[in-house]
């Protein structure tokens, strides 16, 4: 791969930071985060099943890959919407996204042989160090903190399915539409058993959050997928969680929580570490 494609590649991934940590704030900020996150992935189905007729039905060895990608997805939808229940954006976000990385890469390492050098067995350092100051920081509660945690470990494992699905899929409009419409068909017949009752009221009232946030997502994963297909994982995934950084200043600047000098230097050490782990040669 020549410099120029893989300058390309690597904006994708900066491009699907910017967009998560933007929909994440609009999930965060929302009145009722469930039929939120119903809205987001309605948006995805709905956009998966106009595009499946004009992309390529992905190989079926991805298949395996497709429904493991989709079974985590529906746990960390959850695990996302509890977090953001019990704790600030700002602690939340960071811890979640920081630990991701560090999973994935492991992961990587041990399963496909996408081994550490010395500057990212560094930058994995930074990020525990990171993630370990933020999570004894003051305000930053126990459930919120296990939550995060949780959600994190939700993160490395779809990331790297997701990574090795569109690997073997041979498209990755193709992967995304069929994961679009699982997710998007799983997620909306819950909360339709569920929540029956609110569901037209919230659609007319917060509809349009809900599909601004699902066409964000949806642009935001079909970048790192891009990105995925022919970068390293754990790199790719690493730099993906620069988000952290947009997260924390949406989540101060917008949502107006708290950010003193401990939130400020943990996340400094996380954003220092994803991006050493996502640079090094």
């Amino acid at each position: 791969m020549d410099a120029m494609s893989a300058a390309v590649l690597y904006g994708l991934v900066i491009l699907s930071a910017i967009a998560h940590a933007t929909w994440n704030a609009l999930m965060k900020s929302a009145g009722d985060r469930m039929l939120t996150m119903a809205a987001l992935r309605f948006t995805g189905l709905v956009i998966g099943l106009c595009a499946l007729p004009f992309v390529d039905w992905p190989a079926p060895a991805s298949w395996k890959w497709l429904g493991l990608t989709a079974s985590v997805q529906f746990g960390y939808y959850v695990l996302l919407v509890r977090s953001y229940g019990a704790g600030d954006m700002s602690v939340v976000y960071p811890l979640a996204r920081g630990l991701a990385p560090v999973l994935t890469t492991v992961a990587a390492a041990l399963a496909i042989g996408e081994t550490l050098n010395d500057g990212q067995a560094a930058a994995v350092a930074l990020i525990s160090l990171g993630i370990m100051a933020l999570s004894f920081g003051g305000g930053a509660k126990r459930e919120a903190v296990l939550l995060a945690l949780a959600t994190g470990v939700s993160v490395a494992a779809y990331s790297f399915f997701g990574g090795l699905g569109v690997r073997s899929a041979g498209t990755v409009l193709g992967f995304q539409a069929c994961l679009e419409i699982v997710t998007g068909a799983g997620t909306v017949g819950y909360v339709a058993a569920v929540r029956r009752a609110d569901r037209l009221a919230f659609a007319r009232k917060h509809g349009g959050l809900g599909a601004l946030a699902g066409v964000i997502s949806v642009v935001g994963f079909l970048a790192y997928l891009a990105a995925a297909q022919r970068l390293p994982l754990g790199p790719v995934t690493a730099l993906r969680e620069t988000s952290v950084i947009f997260g924390a200043v949406i989540g101060t600047l917008v949502l107006r929580e708290g950010f003193g000098r401990r939130r400020l230097a943990a996340s400094t050490m996380v954003v220092a570490g994803v991006t050493l782990l996502a640079l090094w040669r």
